[in-house]
């Protein structure tokens, strides 16, 4: 699979805070790339540089093999964005604004095509509506079906489910996997809700304090054999004792009223079944291995924690 964008040692600083700090990463054509970091983790600052709406301080950013400071026209043709929330005129009609930015960016309208745009993202009914009565997730699709009208071939969304209920965060999740799976197109997708993440992410980017964090395939970041088991016990320092000699002893620790390991999901039960037979009464047993808990479990580590890729 070719890599469709690459960015390398990338930094921003505003006058003297350092947003982005030597990133690099990797999105590989057909991807659902999840951009991962909470609040001022240095998400919106990348993707605005990935836009060319602001410069970076140091680094390159190279997509399509092509160096983005050198071929910034014939890139952002071949790009589609909408970040934060879009940009529309709430005066006109869904089917007007369509036209509008469609013209804009010299692409060939037909009445046909903006239909069936409006109908890619589920708004085919309202289309002759004013977007002022639209609902936060209907903008949001509207301003995907903009960011899609000139037929890009990777899509860039920054928190596209902000603000949105649980059923528009359903339909927009729908609408992304729609996109990688029935047309085709390479998504980056930044986020903080986690979950909704890894649902539709294939690779992902966690970075914290404009770092890289970790990079890597979903699957095998979120490995059941690698689960972080929560553990409470009517006597942990017995229980801990007893975990020291067994073969789940790598990784063990004793932390406030938990007992926290790393095992194989699968030996859970055996886990369970040896405590009881020790006489060792257990209070819970948690197993803590979804996105959420592994980007918590590194966005909270020291400073000192490493990056990897995977």
């Amino acid at each position: 699979m070719s890599v469709l964008l690459e960015v390398k040692n990338l930094s921003k600083n505003f006058d003297g805070f350092q947003a982005v700090n030597d990133l690099s990463f990797t999105v590989n054509e057909g991807d659902v790339y999840g951009f991962l970091g909470q609040n001022g983790a240095g998400k919106s600052t990348t993707i605005r540089m990935l836009l060319t709406l602001i410069k970076p301080t140091s680094g390159k950013i190279i997509f399509f093999g092509k160096n983005l400071a050198e071929n910034r026209g014939e890139v952002l043709r071949m790009t589609g964005a909408v970040v934060e929330r879009p940009d529309l005129y709430k005066y006109l009609s869904a089917y007007d604004n369509l036209y509008i930015f469609a013209k804009m960016s010299g692409v060939k309208t037909t009445r046909k095509l903006i239909m069936d745009q409006l109908e890619l993202v589920g708004l085919a009914e309202r289309a002759r509506s004013k977007v002022k009565t639209f609902s936060q997730g209907m903008k949001q699709r509207l301003g995907i079906a903009v960011a899609l009208i000139h037929d890009p071939k990777l899509i860039i969304l920054d928190e596209p489910t902000n603000g949105l209920d649980p059923q528009g965060i359903a339909d927009m999740r729908n609408l992304i996997l729609h996109l990688s799976r029935e047309l085709g197109k390479t998504v980056i997708v930044s986020s903080h809700l986690l979950s909704e993440i890894e649902q539709i992410a294939n690779r992902m980017i966690i970075i914290n304090k404009g770092k890289k964090i970790v990079e890597g395939v979903v699957s095998e970041l979120l490995d059941p054999a690698k689960t972080v088991v929560e553990l409470e016990t009517l006597d942990n320092a017995a229980a801990f004792d007893l975990l020291k000699t067994s073969s789940w002893s790598g990784g063990l620790e004793l932390s406030g009223k938990y007992i926290r390991l790393h095992m194989d999901k699968a030996d859970i039960p055996a886990l369970a079944r040896q405590l009881s037979a020790s006489g060792v009464g257990i209070l819970s047993l948690q197993p803590r291995h979804s996105l959420e808990d592994y980007f918590l479990s590194l966005t909270n580590a020291e400073n000192h924690v490493e990056p990897v890729t995977n």
